[in-house]
């Protein structure tokens, strides 16, 4: 569906999230009561009231979000120093602060864990930490998985993340308004290389002007597969390979089972503008078997041990040709690829 204006997002879309909050909170005795009547109907673990109680803190978490906001914008003289880094980081504490609650609650009614690991001698908060510039590419597996990157960068890491996201999350309101006022960039993951056919050019001109002028704690977020894993997609990616003459680079994405073939072109823009920065590559699994509503309705509540792996690679071992870039990269997602397949074998013999 297509998107709708910016007016039309703020001055419809916005107060309408505001609305449907406030209509679900206040007939929340009512469905509560509906629901659990219905559970001994609906097979799992009070599975409607859980679904209805998240449907409700969700909307209500959006437009209190969406509420703040405009009172920053008040603040700011109607907009006027919107843009300033003082209110730049507002909005990052902010962010942070919400994502707090969100997975507060979220993770107790769904009963989720997230484990964080890096290598041997090493510690996740250390591979992240403010210092140097940061590019991180993360690959991209079921629902949820840029809130919990991003969650875990401002509230883990103490980062000022730069996000490379879908345009389809602007009609989330609050994620909407939030992510205009800080660096961000909202594409359409379309496109390879240097065509400008297909949105490619347009993409990694928009990801190369959000890596300008990176300081010591921002960390530029990027999902190179640009979506989640299906056969389609892949078979896409792969045609789309071989098209524009790299062969190596097709075979290779047939051998990958767990994580889509990387798309080089805007990993190499932010690198090529973010000089002196470090790459960090992130893998996670736990929740990326949920493609379907249906997947997340009959794994409900999910008790789920989400784990999420670093890798940080100097800037000054980061090839710097473009297809050297690419082979590099891709074969950075084939140990994430390994890593995902180990981690499952683990899961399954330890019976978590």
């Amino acid at each position: 569906m297509r998107l709708p204006p910016t007016w039309v997002r703020r001055v419809v879309l916005a107060p309408l999230v505001i609305v449907a909050a406030l209509v679900m909170l206040a007939l929340a005795p009512i469905w509560l009561l509906v629901a659990l009547a219905l559970t001994s109907l609906v097979p799992g673990r009070f599975r409607l009231p859980r679904v209805l109680w998240l449907v409700t803190v969700y909307l209500l978490w959006d437009a209190a979000l969406v509420v703040v906001l405009f009172v920053l914008w008040i603040a700011s003289g109607f907009g006027w120093s919107l843009h300033s880094p003082g209110f730049q980081s507002a909005h990052y504490r902010v962010g942070a602060r919400a994502l707090r609650v969100l997975f507060w609650v979220f993770g107790g009614v769904l009963r989720l864990e997230i484990v964080t690991t890096a290598d041997e001698g090493d510690s996740f908060e250390r591979m992240l930490a403010p210092g140097v510039p940061l590019v991180l590419a993360s690959r991209h597996g079921g629902p949820g998985d840029s809130f919990i990157l991003i969650h875990t960068l401002l509230n883990t890491a103490h980062r000022e993340p730069r996000i490379v996201l879908k345009d389809t999350l602007q009609w989330d309101p609050a994620i909407d308004v939030l992510l205009s006022r800080i660096p961000a960039s909202f594409i359409t993951p379309t496109g390879f290389g240097k065509k400008a056919a297909g949105g490619g050019s347009r993409v990694e001109e928009s990801i190369a002007a959000l890596a300008e002028g990176l300081d010591s704690d921002d960390a530029l977020v990027i999902f190179p597969e640009g979506g989640q894993v299906s056969a389609r997609r892949r078979q896409s990616r792969i045609d789309r390979f071989r098209r524009v003459g790299r062969e190596d680079l097709a075979e290779r994405a047939e051998g990958l089972r767990h994580v889509m073939p990387p798309q080089p072109g805007g990993v190499h823009a932010a690198l090529a503008t973010a000089a002196g920065a470090d790459m960090v590559f992130v893998g996670h699994t736990g929740l990326d078997q949920l493609i379907t509503i249906g997947d997340i309705w009959r794994e409900l509540p999910m008790d789920k041990r989400i784990t999420m792996r670093v890798w940080r690679v100097p800037a000054a071992e980061i090839p710097e040709d473009r297809d050297a870039q690419a082979d590099w990269l891709f074969a950075w997602f084939e140990r994430i690829d390994a890593w995902i397949d180990a981690e499952r074998v683990r899961g399954a013999t330890s019976g978590g």
